[in-house]
């Protein structure tokens, strides 16, 4: 299916980075991308910060130590154990409270992936002890305070993993699931990408994933936007065709939200106490380390992550790591010895939760229907 949907009403869009993605030589492509990066962070400075950010964990898989790496690091274990974690990003735009969902993997469809599939068949015990499905993301969101009909926006950094099928409903099934009221933004070229696959690209994408879902419900974009007050969508190629950033100002600073890195070691590999990282950053003058399973364009993908390293803020009390946060991050357990990454985020909460006005004038009713 292509989608026709474009309209950006609403969406602002960001020109500091310009036409650098342009630029035929990665050389002059990734300079002129660092400095144009001061100019796309000063925009968010200048902007309000966003209401609230929370984090919801969704899932737990393996997942082999060399794409996490780039090969660089020297651990007894095969695989890291990873964690999917959803963001919730309240903000305002003209005045008015949004809500959008960053990576709301659906895990059922996610596990279709043929990778995955795979995996499960080569090593299925770890795979069995590794995979962990938590709570269901509706319910955590109403647990929050937020109700999934709620949700104004969902967007993927990639669309790795992801089935959009229960979130946005199909032709076939009109009535989404999850998310009644939602659009997807996403990239024109991520989005098309999905409809011819690359060999090297397939592995990862749920084939059907995207197969009837409703047009009206897609909004693509060509580059960079901002969505409201402190959030932005910010185009970074590489890893895969139409990759985006996730930033967003808070009070604590600005953060960035990809999938480039799977820890703070890949954005800040030199502080890395991971054995074999920083050695080989070293040894070859990398600034930073890639996230690397499907090889689509290396250079663009740590050129993005150069990118994210200059428009997000250090760690207060680590200043050698800056705040790129990941939606499957590396998480410390017992079935990856050794895999401990050096800075650990975790879970994210910032600011206060606003329920939108729609929630209020339910709350008064629901607890009028629960009286006896």
């Amino acid at each position: 299916m292509r989608s026709t949907v474009d309209s950006t009403a609403e969406l602002e869009p960001l020109h500091e980075i310009g036409d650098a993605w342009s630029i035929a030589q990665p050389g002059l492509r990734a300079r002129a991308i660092r400095e144009r990066a001061p100019l796309l962070r000063a925009r968010l400075e200048a902007s309000r910060p966003v209401v609230s950010v929370r984090t919801f964990d969704t899932m737990q898989l393996a997942y082999p130590t060399r794409y996490a790496f780039w090969g660089a690091a020297l651990l007894p274990s095969p695989f890291a154990i990873m964690t999917q974690r959803v963001f919730l990003v309240q903000f305002e735009q003209s005045g008015r409270l949004k809500n959008l969902l960053f990576n709301p993997t659906d895990p059922e469809g996610a596990l279709r992936a043929p990778y995955l599939e795979r995996l499960r068949a080569r090593h299925p015990v770890m795979s069995h002890l590794s995979t962990r499905v938590f709570a269901p993301l509706s319910s955590q969101l109403r647990g929050a305070g937020v109700a999934p009909e709620d949700i104004d926006y969902i967007a993927y950094d990639h669309f790795h993993l992801q089935d959009l099928r229960k979130h946005l409903g199909t032709k076939e099934s009109p009535t989404p699931v999850t998310f009644p009221a939602a659009q997807l933004i996403a990239q024109r070229r991520e989005w098309e990408a999905w409809d011819a696959l690359h060999p090297l690209q397939s592995a990862f994408y749920v084939a059907d994933g995207k197969r009837d879902v409703l047009e009206s419900r897609v909004r693509l974009i060509d580059g960079d936007v901002l969505l409201g007050d402190g959030v932005a969508l910010v185009r970074t190629p590489g890893h895969s065709t139409g990759n985006q950033t996730l930033f967003f100002r808070t009070d604590r600073g600005i953060f960035g939200v990809s999938e480039n890195g799977v820890s703070a070691d890949n954005w800040s590999p030199l502080e890395s106490r991971l054995p074999g990282v920083a050695a080989r950053c070293k040894d070859q003058g990398l600034e930073v380390l890639l996230n690397l399973d499907t090889p689509e364009s290396g250079a663009d993908q740590y050129t993005s992550m150069l990118l994210e390293r200059a428009v997000v803020d250090r760690v207060p009390d680590r200043p050698g790591f800056v705040q790129m946060v990941t939606g499957f991050e590396v998480t410390r357990s017992a079935l990856a010895p050794g895999v401990t990454p050096t800075h650990h985020f975790g879970g994210l909460s910032v600011g206060s939760v606003r329920p939108k006005p729609s929630q209020a004038a339910r709350a008064p009713a629901a607890a009028h229907e629960a009286r006896p």
